[in-house]
């Protein structure tokens, strides 16, 4: 078996993920997470079942159980007049059908499943990657402390503002989409009587940028609330910022009345800008590549941002199996070919906002199974 030298830009979902199946084809490999620990940041992960099938493989389905809710149904409603308009049964149904169920969890808790699958002397946190300098027979990882570390493989996990990206492709700007998200999370008990409260609920607004989404967290003991309406611009300081209430209350006052009632139920709300990038042409050059964010940002409207980012690394870990020094730029490009399309069509099917919203196939999505696609 051919053992690579491999270091991770970025200790999230992606970056973990990858890890975690890099070293199960017995690669070397180091995460450098510039946060110097990883606190409870971040209300929710909603992973669909071709990410929990991918989890599941990587030995953190059972962990993520103990604490994920999952979801008995996707339904779409009408924000307006309350009709639904589609319903995909979940949970069991899901599991039968896709090979693993929906859930719903806590982005801490997940990241916590995922670290625990790593040595604690693999994962560096306190480590910022300032830059990635390509070599004939590698990378080198460049920190803003002005260390250095080299590399057969240099792979980018670092987000939607990657140094790994800049280095390779140099600066760029994401693009504020003209949305803004609101975030909250209530008990359980605070919640109206539905029999909704168990299943991932959309209630669609009268233009694509306006919508409520709940679903369970927390064994179902806690109600996650995301609602995103259009904004002009975004200039305040910051991409995460305190919320209001009310003001999240009043963009969706002519909302049915069951959907204002969720929102009755938050005390307190977090406040985000939504940006994306177009869907890049070539994600690797040389030894060094991304995934995730990093890659293909998209706005949360299909829930697939942390999924495409677990079969990301999935893809990434098959491709770069039994793989030699000499092989890594083939490798690569197998990795890319194999993600690229589906990436692109989901960053685009996201920002139009229509998908399910009157039920389909869901199948080219919750079906994929990224530990068999075809690498060429």
């Amino acid at each position: 078996m051919s053992k690579l030298k491999i270091g991770v830009c970025g200790g999230g979902i992606g970056g973990f993920s990858a890890a975690i199946a890099l070293r199960k084809s017995g690669h070397d490999v180091q995460v450098f997470e510039r946060a110097a620990g990883f606190n409870r940041v971040g209300a929710d992960i909603n992973l669909t079942p071709n990410a929990v099938f991918a989890l599941d493989q990587l030995g953190v389905g059972e962990y993520l159980r103990k604490t994920a809710a999952r979801p008995t149904f996707r339904i779409s409603r009408d924000g307006v007049t309350g009709e639904e308009t589609s319903r995909l049964p979940m949970s069991t149904a899901a599991e039968e059908k896709y090979g693993a169920p929906q859930l719903t969890i806590h982005r801490a808790d997940l990241l916590k499943a995922l670290q625990a699958q790593l040595p604690e002397e693999v994962v560096h946190p306190g480590m910022s990657v300032s830059d990635v300098a390509l070599k004939d027979d590698g990378a080198t990882i460049i920190f803003e402390d002005g260390n250095k570390r080299d590399f057969d493989v240099v792979i980018g996990a670092d987000g939607i503002h990657s140094a790994v990206r800049t280095a390779l492709w140099g600066a760029d700007s994401p693009e504020f989409t003209g949305i803004v998200s609101y975030r909250a999370v209530f008990p359980r008990e605070n919640a109206p009587d539905s029999p909704d409260t168990d299943a991932f609920t959309k209630w669609w607004g009268e233009v694509p940028e306006k919508q409520i989404v709940t679903f369970p967290l927390t064994l179902g003991q806690e109600i996650f609330v995301f609602a995103t309406t259009p904004q002009t611009d975004w200039s305040e300081e910051g991409w995460t910022l305190p919320g209001d209430v009310n003001e999240l209350r009043a963009e969706y006052e002519n909302f049915h009345p069951n959907a204002r009632a969720l929102l009755d139920a938050c005390d307190e709300v977090t406040k985000s800008a939504l940006h994306v990038r177009k869907p890049m042409a070539q994600w690797s050059r040389g030894a060094a590549t991304i995934l995730g964010d990093a890659a293909h940002p998209m706005v949360p409207f299909m829930a697939q941002g942390a999924c495409m980012a677990i079969e990301d690394a999935v893809v990434l870990s098959r491709a770069l199996d039994g793989v030699s020094r000499d092989g890594v730029e083939a490798a690569l490009q197998r990795y890319e070919a194999a993600r690229k399309p589906r990436t692109a069509k989901v960053q685009e099917n996201s920002l139009a906002n229509e998908w399910m919203k009157k039920g389909g196939n869901a199948d080219w999505v919750y079906g994929y199974d990224a530990w068999s696609v075809a690498l060429t």
